[in-house]
């Protein structure tokens, strides 16, 4: 069984990288990256100068991390004089640079870091302004592969991809951090965080839906394009699920933020075990199987199974139309029951069938 991945003559062992944030922002935090199980390093965006933020600047909830951070707070010399010399002496994966913002600091940032990077990841801070010019002028600057980090609210995103590519872009990482949003504190009757009128961007679990949803319309569109996938992942299934919609290499940080970093391993160490529950040979494999967006599910009334059935009553509680009842088991009123899934999809031990 094979995780590795091939991206332009680069060999990942695994899939799974750490996505540019607070967790790949200083040496020990890229130099532990290094030692653990994950495929490849991601740096923390990298421009000229340090970013000021205002602290505090991460809460998170149980699926949720909001965050009002900016790009690295270490000036590009800092980077390119201490922390990349140190991590190559060490280095033993492949390196993704995240840099940005505009084409003016691309000319002053490639320069000085081209020498680490197996490829670039360029922010491009939320929006489609100059996005052609930017990444023009970083292909001029090296030869090394560039993915473009797109943002979830571009809403023709097909139409950022092409331009992307049109400029020199090399492959696409959907997506960043959705937003704005907001967290609230009842106790101090204040947001939690927040800047400018108390916005921060939201990222974890809860925005998995949407990348993965823009990672299987992109792959549709852009058949051979590398993609590296992000937004939402906390387990291997998020990592295959991933790939199966399409993408080459999935990043995850905030989960890592809400559980420990120590989710990275557990998730490389898990993959094996899931691919072979699922049939799944190889990544390559996976990523060239075609994901049928058709559903496949039957739409007929649900069927329990009693003997697995420990009777915890949540079909009961959640059925939109009360169909379901509790005697000495699980009862059925077909002429209430719409077959709509939500029992079944909700089973905690996988004991209702028919529907999905």
């Amino acid at each position: 069984m094979s995780l590795k991945v091939r991206l332009y003559d680069v060999v990942f062992d695994n899939p799974l990288l750490p996505a540019s944030g607070p967790i790949v922002g200083s040496i020990h935090n890229l130099l532990h990256f290094n030692l653990s199980k994950v495929g490849g390093i991601v740096t923390k965006t990298i421009s000229v100068e340090g970013a000021v933020v205002s602290k505090p600047c991460i809460a998170g909830k149980d699926n949720t991390i909001y965050n009002t951070e900016l790009w690295s707070e270490y000036p590009i010399d800092k980077w390119s004089e201490q922390i990349l010399p140190e991590l190559k002496k060490e280095i033993r994966k492949p390196l993704i640079v995240s840099v940005g913002y505009t084409a003016s600091d691309m000319e002053r940032v490639v320069p000085k870091v081209n020498e680490f990077a197996d490829f670039f990841e360029v922010s491009t801070h939320y929006g489609m302004d100059e996005l052609g010019p930017l990444v023009e002028k970083i292909c001029t600057l090296t030869d090394k592969p560039v993915f473009v980090k797109l943002s979830p609210h571009i809403q023709d995103y097909i139409a950022f991809v092409e331009k992307a590519i049109e400029y020199g872009a090399k492959g696409i990482v959907a997506t960043n951090s959705l937003g704005p949003g907001m967290i609230v504190d009842l106790k101090s009757r204040s947001v939690t965080i927040g800047v400018d009128g108390g916005k921060s961007w939201i990222s974890g679990p809860s925005i998995k839906p949407i990348a993965l949803h823009r990672v299987a319309n992109i792959r549709k569109a852009f058949p051979n394009l590398p993609i590296i996938a992000c937004g939402g992942v906390e387990k291997a299934e998020d990592v295959l699920e991933f790939v199966l919609a399409g993408a080459d290499l999935v990043q995850m940080l905030s989960s890592s933020l809400i559980k420990g970093r120590d989710l990275f391993d557990k998730i490389v160490s898990d993959l094996p075990v899931v691919m072979a529950r699922y049939g799944i040979a190889s990544i390559e494999e996976l990523r060239n199987t075609d994901l049928d967006t058709k559903p496949l599910g039957r739409g007929g009334y649900p069927v329990v199974d009693d003997n697995s059935c420990t009777k915890c009553r949540l079909c009961v509680r959640i059925c939109p139309e009360m169909a379901l009842s509790l005697d000495s088991n699980i009862q059925l009123d077909s002429e209430r029951c719409i077959c709509c899934g939500l029992c079944q999809s909700r089973c905690p031990v996988g004991a209702i069938s028919g529907v999905l």
